[in-house]
């Protein structure tokens, strides 16, 4: 059994997108890479048959994962979630209070969490420790580097 994912309205059609264009473009055009290879001869010795071929497997499950996430999917409507606390899908700057940095992060479901756009799990530490709290709230969270006090500067959607 799949777990239940949260996911913005936004990114649930970003989902539905990739897997449309899976399945009517790139499963067609793997289809007659193999018909082009299958026509080549001796399947026995032809590379560009088996690369055609585990390229097919390798879409055909990415097709099946998102299918299953689309499926298990749970829409959370960002704007009726309280905007003065930090929630889901929170978009938050947050003051590092022993180095002065301020940093912004918005807070996502696990499997949406990428560092790289700045986006923090929500079961991550940091997501924890943050989830709840106001303007002007310091929250001390344990860190793998050890305690550290994060005063929250802003919080919007």
């Amino acid at each position: 059994m799949s777990k239940i994912v949260y996911y913005s309205l936004e990114d649930l059609t970003k989902l539905k997108s990739e897997l449309h264009q899976l399945t009517t473009v790139d499963r067609i055009s793997v289809s007659k890479q193999i018909a082009e290879a299958r026509d080549k001869g001796d399947l026995s010795e032809n590379a560009e048959y088996d690369a055609a071929k585990e390229a097919q497997g390798l879409l055909e499950m990415k097709i099946a994962q998102l299918e299953s996430k689309i499926a298990t999917a749970r829409v959370v409507d960002t704007s009726k979630l309280a905007k003065d606390k930090i929630l889901l899908y929170s978009k938050i700057e947050i003051k590092n209070l022993k180095t002065s940095s301020v940093l912004s992060y918005i807070i996502v479901p696990e499997s949406e969490s990428s560092i790289a756009e700045k986006k923090i799990s929500v079961s991550s530490p940091i997501g924890k420790g943050l989830l709840g709290k106001k303007v002007g709230d310091v929250a001390q969270i344990n860190v793998p580097t050890g305690l550290v006090d994060f005063e929250i500067l802003s919080i919007t959607r």
